[in-house]
């Protein structure tokens, strides 16, 4: 027997249990790990609050990095003692100890320890579908990233600078401004108090941006148009403060010819080849010194509930990881 994290019912933060369960032995294709540390992301909150629906009881989060414990039949890319990590998953990351479809697992280089890991791959991933492939940025554009100083909002961001990006991103205080600063933002903006398209249109000198990337959602969305040149890309890859409301599409063309996307980590890393590009050219920028991986907030992982709090009241800063 084993410990994990557990909900039986949808609601606040109240309904995760710390709960003994079994893990067995694994299947073909699959592989038994021991979790170091497991990653904390909102959508982690989605699912647990019944925004995006899971059949309970279940387990929760995506992301996390320990050492292989035992290998199913046909395994053959892996061995027993390999540090590894996911960002890609079904839920169940919240555990000591899991079963994984082997597939999903990247072998982590010398350079990167399990607590970065646990940090960076959900959302390092993230980053890099985003600016790499939904919207392919190119030096010497600028681009608007909103909740600047969250975990993919750093990665981005220093990720999008090492590109040769300027980045103008949105924040809630002085505090997170000054932290996006530090992390590849050359403008900040406070939305508490700033009209960030009056200032986005400002600091383009009215040429706007050819994408927004948006993970706030309904308080956000419609301004984020609001934000784009003609042909530009609305990129809505979270949703924060709530759900975004049906969108009449005849704004796209008022607004000049604009695309919209809801992408995905799951799509774009769903072929084994292409999560592993993807992990490769994070692995590389993070072990160039280019992104740095900053763990700013840690708590012990049978303390999810109070991490899910602090994280929904925006008391955290970049990445938070749950220690095992």
């Amino acid at each position: 027997m084993t410990n994990a994290i557990r909900f039986h019912k949808t609601g606040g933060p109240e309904v995760l249990a710390w709960e003994q369960v079994e893990v067995g032995k694994p299947g073909p294709g699959e592989a038994r790990i021991r979790h170091t540390a497991v990653g904390l992301n909102f959508i982690d909150i989605y699912n647990r609050s019944g925004l995006y629906p899971v059949q309970l009881p279940s387990g929760l989060g995506s992301e996390g990095a320990g050492v292989v414990e035992e290998l199913g039949e046909g395994v053959t890319d892996l061995k027993v003692g390999d540090r590894v990590a996911y960002g890609s998953s079904p839920l169940g990351a919240y555990s000591e100890a899991r079963l994984m479809p082997a597939a999903l697992l990247l072998k982590l280089p010398d350079e990167i320890d399990d607590k970065t890991a646990a940090a960076m791959m959900l959302k390092g991933l993230t980053a890099q579908y985003l600016i790499r492939q939904t919207y392919r940025v190119k030096a010497g554009e600028t681009i608007l990233l909103h909740a600047a100083a969250g975990g993919v909002g750093l990665i981005l961001s220093q990720w999008a600078k090492h590109l040769g990006v300027t980045v103008i991103g949105t924040v809630s205080s002085d505090d997170k401004a000054q932290l996006a600063k530090a992390h590849g933002c050359e403008h900040t903006i406070v939305y508490s108090r700033e009209d960030f398209v009056a200032r986005v249109n400002e600091i383009t000198g009215g040429k706007k941006v050819p994408v927004v990337y948006d993970s706030v959602g309904k308080d956000t969305f419609l301004k984020s148009l609001d934000c784009l040149a003609p042909l530009g890309y609305a990129v809505l890859f979270g949703q924060s403060s709530g759900t975004v409301d049906p969108l009449n599409l005849g704004l796209l063309a008022q607004k000049g010819s604009l695309f919209v996307t809801r992408p995905t980590l799951f799509t774009y890393a769903a072929r084994r080849e292409s999560l592993v590009a993807m992990a490769n050219e994070l692995f590389d920028v993070v072990k160039s010194g280019a992104v740095k991986i900053e763990v700013n907030q840690t708590y012990p992982l049978k303390e999810a509930a109070r991490a899910h709090a602090d994280l929904a009241a925006r008391k955290t800063t970049g990445s938070t990881v749950l220690l095992v």
